[in-house]
């Protein structure tokens, strides 16, 4: 009887942690030092792509991180289909934006009540 039913695929399992302290435990646990550090250059470099402004170069002197790589962020960014981290950029954006407009509210309504 094949057993491989029972198992959850990696994406299964990181869906399911429940907090940024699980997360960081378990990637620890699943990659090596050098892995976790290329995932957080790539997610690095990808942030300083999508606030434009900056060359490859000049993101190269500021991380580290190859040119090679950056070009490889830059076409998963903006030319392959995935979207992943298009996506997670545009919640966080998002997510700011709600902050701030909740943060205009609270001082509109401060000034209301002066």
């Amino acid at each position: 009887m094949d057993d491989d039913h029972h198992h959850l695929s990696l994406y299964e399992a990181i869906v399911m942690l429940e907090s940024p302290e699980e997360v960081v435990n378990f990637l620890k646990d699943l990659c090596t030092p050098q892995e976790l550090k290329a995932l957080n250059e790539r997610w690095e470099v990808c942030q300083l792509l999508d606030n434009g402004g900056l060359s490859y170069r000049k993101i190269n002197e500021k991380t580290g991180v190859s040119t090679t790589t950056i070009a490889r962020v830059a076409r998963f960014l903006n030319d392959e289909p995935y979207k992943g981290y298009r996506s997670l950029l545009d919640r966080i954006k998002k997510e700011k934006k709600n902050v701030q407009e909740n943060v205009e509210t609270v001082n509109n309504s401060k000034q209301c009540v002066m």
